[in-house]
């Protein structure tokens, strides 16, 4: 795909690729086209039908005719709102249907892509890129290029006509012209790098406000309301002069046109007064049509101006998309094939992994977790054990090394497939706002009402889901909010059974639950472990002690193995595990 010029003042190539995104709706821009074309000769025609008026009807006292020209003008105004209101209403919905492709093709995207790229980007940045972004580029198409093509053509009839008037007058009136042009460019451009840094402070201000919204108990905990403040302040004062700087752009060119508009009326008027003093063919009805020309030419040039750098911002919106959507390194790679039934048997030969070059998180492991057995893995944070599962489901690839299910590598099989027969229970539950029944099916069509419920009555959910106004409709708050961390772990075990999957991952499920509540969760654990292979991610020991074989970890390496009882004799860094766990004061 072909890349995207930055920093250029206009981007035909980038422009070229947005009105490309309106190729399925090719019967509303040929209708948009045609009717800018009708709406610019309609405006184009009214001086002269005025100029006909005065000389013709007013000055000749031509009543039968002024009234004819008088209805005739009339109807061409009314003719040419008609156009400008549906060439307004098309452009608009273009730009909508487009928008909506693209925010599409935009959420497909980020459905696709690593999550590495959710680590290193900021929320408010993915959303910045998702929503505000793609809705300004639909501004291409109610004040973009078809537009400005309209004006264009109504600015070349209307000197078409002034010059087949009078090319003296024309010349004249258009003396001032080259000063338009210097400040329509400069405005242009400060313009574009004023857009370039608002969208850049939109971004950073959403990403910050996003990621501390989320994160409002640690600052009120630590009482850093003040600094935190201090540095949205800052980020909002760059945004706020970003915006000023294209304020002033905006504020010194407009009355400069102005200025530049009245004298060019001013200059046709003493030409033209001139000309019916010494009677060179000038009348009053020119000199009238001359002045509504210039209006009429100068407000295109004006708008377009304006339009231009509404263009602009949509380009610098569209430009940040595509970036994005043209890298493709952000993409899981998904080459395999297979779409076989996984009974559950996993082996990792050897496997090395490093987030970071020069940094290995696992260093030639090995294990076997044979099907319808339970590993535990145990160590200190940082000792490898939720890179084990983020390879086993492919968030990342293993740099060296095998890791297979049922004899085949896991690159071999699809990745909805492999991922679909993989359930996982994470110590942080996130539930999404929605009903109860709908975090429990995650709107899978093949979960029924029946097995919704069959679920949370396996894992004992139901008792408290049925105390709830609504029962499994009851509306979830963002995350969960008002249910308890036992009731949430709850939903997700539901959640997984309901998935029914060949292989089960536990990654600290029970750390952040209660004793009131690690009875209800400990016999659903028991329920989801049977008949699955499972890997088991636990702090607290006394959950894997029937583990069928427990993996102790440290620095990416496997340190022991062997079952709860084996490794108590072997007397090694398990054994002083569990002593600090279970000693008695």
């Amino acid at each position: 795909m072909a890349k995207i010029k930055t920093g250029l003042a206009f981007d035909w190539q980038l422009m070229r690729r947005v009105y490309g995104m309106a190729a399925p709706y090719k019967k509303q821009v040929w209708w948009a086209i045609i009717l800018t074309i009708l709406m610019a000769v309609t405006g184009a025609l009214r001086p002269l039908l005025v100029q006909y008026v005065i000389d013709d009807s007013i000055t000749g006292k031509n009543e039968v005719k002024l009234l004819w020209l008088t209805l005739l003008l009339v109807g061409l105004l009314l003719v040419q709102t008609f156009f400008q209101f549906y060439q307004g209403y098309i452009t608009q919905v273009l730009g909508q249907n487009v928008v909506r492709d693209l925010r599409t093709k935009s959420y497909s995207y980020f459905l696709k892509a690593k999550l590495n790229y959710f680590d290193k980007t900021p929320v408010g940045t993915v959303v910045t890129r998702a929503v505000s972004d793609i809705e300004t580029i639909a501004d291409n198409f109610s004040e973009g290029l078809i537009t400005i093509s309209g004006d264009i053509l109504q600015i070349v009839l209307i000197l078409f006509l002034m010059f087949y008037q009078s090319w003296q007058m024309s010349l004249v009136s258009l003396a001032v012209l080259p000063l338009l042009l210097i400040a329509a460019n400069v405005f242009k451009n400060k313009v574009k790098a004023s857009f370039q840094a608002v969208r850049n402070a939109v971004s950073t201000l959403n990403a910050f406000v996003q990621e501390h919204i989320q994160g409002m108990q640690i600052v009120q905990i630590f009482g850093v309301e003040k600094q935190e403040f201090d540095k949205f302040n800052k980020i909002n004062k760059e945004h706020t002069q970003a915006n000023i700087d294209g304020i002033m752009a905006y504020s010194i060119f407009f009355p400069l046109v102005e200025i530049i508009t009245a004298l060019s009326v001013a200059l046709i008027i003493w030409f033209g007064l001139r000309g019916v003093l010494i009677q060179n063919g000038i009348t009053t009805g020119m000199i009238t049509a001359f002045i509504m020309y210039i209006n009429m030419f100068y407000r295109p040039i004006r708008i377009i101006a304006d339009r231009f750098n509404t263009m602009q911002m949509g380009m610098v919106a569209s430009e940040r998309v595509f970036k994005l959507l043209d890298d493709e390194e952000i993409l899981e790679k998904d080459l395999g094939t297979l779409t076989t039934q996984i009974t559950g048997n996993i082996l990792f030969e050897n496997v090395s992994f490093e987030y970071i070059a020069g940094q290995p998180v696992l260093s030639a492991i090995s294990f076997e977790v044979p099907r319808g057995t339970t590993t535990a893995i145990v160590g200190a944070t940082g000792s490898g054990k939720t890179t084990i599962i983020n390879l086993l489901n492919r968030f990342y690839e293993n740099q060296k090394g095998l890791i297979s299910i049922d004899d085949k590598p896991i690159n071999e099989y699809t990745l909805h497939h492999l991922r679909s027969h993989i359930g996982m229970v994470l110590q942080d539950v996130f539930l999404f706002s929605g009903s109860i029944a709908q975090n429990i099916s995650l709107y899978d069509d093949r979960i029924s009402q029946e097995k919704i419920e069959a679920a949370a009555r396996a894992v004992g959910a139901d008792v408290f889901i049925e105390k709830l106004p609504g029962g499994y409709q009851y509306e979830v708050m963002e995350r969960g909010a008002t249910l308890s961390t036992g009731q949430r772990q709850l939903i997700s075990f539901a959640r997984v059974l309901a998935n029914n999957p060949a292989i089960l991952i536990l990654d600290e499920a029970t750390s952040s639950i209660d004793s009131a509540n690690e009875e209800v969760i400990q016999k659903a654990i028991k329920l989801l472990l049977k008949n699955r292979t499972a890997i088991v991610i636990a702090h607290r020991l006394s959950t894997i002690q029937n583990a069928n074989e427990i993996l102790m970890m440290d620095h990416g390496e496997i340190l022991e193995r062997g079952t709860h009882e084996s490794l108590l004799i072997q007397s090694g860094a398990y054994k002083t595990l569990y002593e600090m766990q279970f000693q008695t004061i």
